[in-house]
Parts: structure tokens; C-alpha cells; sequence
């Protein structure tokens, strides 16, 4: 581990697992930049050429900034993934050439979205790159980028593949099963035994030392991969609800092709019925070998969600 107090540059501080880095990375002794957080910094805009004025050297750079959890309906709006993801992490490197010195390495969080796949179970880091959408796309594209980058000048480079995130508040589809858990609305569908890999947001913070020093490409997970229906389940105890109302699977078909028919505002159409009821998992043992990786289960910290 970096021994000096004054390490790390972490972007995208203010998001859901920004947050929870600058946080964790705080309570264990490192000094923290954090351009638009509570710093003093002014909030930059990644898609847009800036400068970065540092008091002092950077050790580590994470860089957890990024466009996700939104669903492209324009070509506009599909390009702001490439603007954002792609061009805003070339931005920054840019700005970091622009310094005295540059860091001596460089963290890119990337998703698991990047092998393209809607079901399978222990998929390694030595999958296919075949993400086609714009998000997974423009991290593909980042990540690539990165590589010659960092090969050009020497700097060692991770990159944290990372599947479902859980932490406090959390966004997308499990916020999503929270709030309808609470609000009495949420109906589980079928034998409710497909798998999906998740991780806690608190412990990617603790792989970020030694990473900084291996470099290489990693996913992470918690070693669990919870079936929806344990989640449902530890979910409704922890807010002191009844177990969510079960449906047969081909009910909620019926419901899906009525939502195909409404779009986006309806609850679920088939290509979400089909994610919801498919296994997908993926395989962190690289992580655990190389790096020491030893996560919390997300089963046992749902209580801390709410």
C-alpha cells in the first residue's frame, strides 16, 4: 500500500459508488481529491477538455465517473454514453498528462455488461467482449483505450468489472425491488430461483491498494449470487413486510406482452421477465487468487439497504 497521506484522485465521488469509495477510502488514511464533491473543487464536466489543479502529487487515480442506469430512447441520447464513458476518460487522462507528474496508477471501474450476456453462469474475465448496447459499448471502448494509454506511459492499469452493485439506497432494479416491497406492490414471479452476482459497494474499497500495485483486469462479486427469491425474502424482513405475493410464471407473461404492447412505463415487458427469471453469474476467482479478494455476503448486510 501507498504510505503517503495524499494519494488518491476519485471521480464521480457524489454517485452511488462513489460515495461509498470516498468514504471507505477516507477511513483508511488516504487523502482523497474529489473533483465536484465536497472538497472545494469546482464540479467538472468529463465530456469537455478541463484542466485539473492539484495541490499535490497523485498516487492512484479511480476513476468511478460514468453514465449508467438510463435507457436510450434517441441517437442523442445513446451517443451522451460515448461522450460520457469514452471521451470524458480520454478528458481525464488528458488532464492528467497535463500535471508535473503523472500517477502511478490508474483504477477504471467497467461493468460486467461489457461481455454482453443476458444469462450463463461463471462467466470469467476471459469471456467475449460482446456488449452491444451503449453503455456496455462505450465501456468496452474505454477499456481498450485505457490499455494503450497506459502501456504508452507506464502506468500500471485495473479495471474492476463489477456486476450489481448493493449499498445503502441503492439505484436501478434493486432499489426498484425495495421500493415495491415496501409499497406492497411487488409480485414475485414463479419458483423465483434464478441467480444474479452482486457485490457490496463497501468492499470494492478494499481491493483498491493492492490493485493499484498488480494492475490487470478483475471481476468481483460476492461469492453468493443470491437467488431473487432470498432476496425477496431477507428484503421483506428487514423492512417488516410479508413475503411478496408469488405469481406463476406464465401470469407474468401474459403481463410482459401486455407491457411490450404500453412500452417503458408499464412495470415489465418479456425482455424484462426474461433477465428477471435467467441465471447470470459471473466468476471472481481470478480476484480472489491474485488479490486477496475475500467479499461480505450481500444476503447478510440487506438490513443496511434500506
Amino acid at each position: 500500500m501507498f504510505m503517503k497521506a495524499s494519494d488518491i484522485l476519485l471521480t464521480g465521488a457524489t454517485g452511488f459508488l462513489g460515495t461509498s469509495l470516498r468514504q471507505e477510502l477516507k477511513l483508511d488514511g488516504f487523502n482523497l481529491v474529489c473533483p465536484g464533491a465536497d472538497d472545494g473543487h469546482s464540479r467538472i464536466d468529463f465530456t469537455l477538455p478541463f484542466d485539473l489543479k492539484l495541490k499535490s502529487s497523485i498516487d492512484i487515480v479511480v476513476h468511478a465517473a460514468g453514465k449508467a442506469h438510463a435507457v436510450p430512447m434517441t441517437d442523442i441520447e445513446k451517443q451522451e454514453f460515448y461522450r460520457v464513458n469514452l471521451e470524458g476518460t480520454k478528458n481525464l487522462c488528458r488532464a492528467l498528462e497535463a500535471l508535473n507528474e503523472l500517477p502511478k496508477s490508474f483504477i477504471f471501474i467497467s461493468t460486467v455488461a461489457v461481455y454482453g450476456v443476458d444469462t450463463g453462469q461463471g462467466i470469467s474475465e476471459g469471456h467475449p467482449l460482446n456488449g452491444t448496447t451503449p453503455y456496455s459499448d462505450s465501456k468496452i471502448e474505454a477499456e481498450k483505450w485505457l490499455r494503450q494509454w497506459a502501456t504508452e506511459n507506464d502506468l500500471t492499469l485495473g479495471i474492476l468489472r463489477l456486476p450489481l452493485i448493493a449499498g445503502f439506497r441503492p439505484p436501478g432494479n434493486l432499489g426498484a425491488m425495495i421500493k415495491g416491497i415496501k409499497s406492497g406492490k411487488y409480485l414475485s414471479i414463479g419458483r423465483a430461483n434464478s441467480r444474479k452476482s452482486m457485490v457490496w459497494a463497501k468492499d470494492i474499497a478494499q481491493i483498491i491498494p493492492v490493485l493499484s500495485k498488480k494492475g490487470g483486469t478483475y471481476n468481483l462479486t460476492d461469492g453468493i449470487h443470491p437467488t431473487f427469491g432470498e432476496l425477496e425474502e431477507a428484503i421483506a424482513l428487514s423492512l417488516n413486510k410479508q413475503k411478496p405475493i408469488k405469481v406463476p410464471f406464465w401470469f407474468a407473461k401474459g403481463l410482459a406482452i401486455i407491457g411490450d404492447l404500453f412500452g417503458s412505463e408499464f412495470p415489465i415487458n418479456s425482455d424484462k421477465l426474461r433477465k428477471i427469471t435467467s441465471t447470470l453469474t459471473f466468476d471472481d476467482s481470478k480476484a480472489r487468487n491474485e488479490l486477496g479478494w475475500n467479499p461480505t455476503s450481500v444476503l447478510s448486510r440487506i438490513s443496511e439497504l434500506i
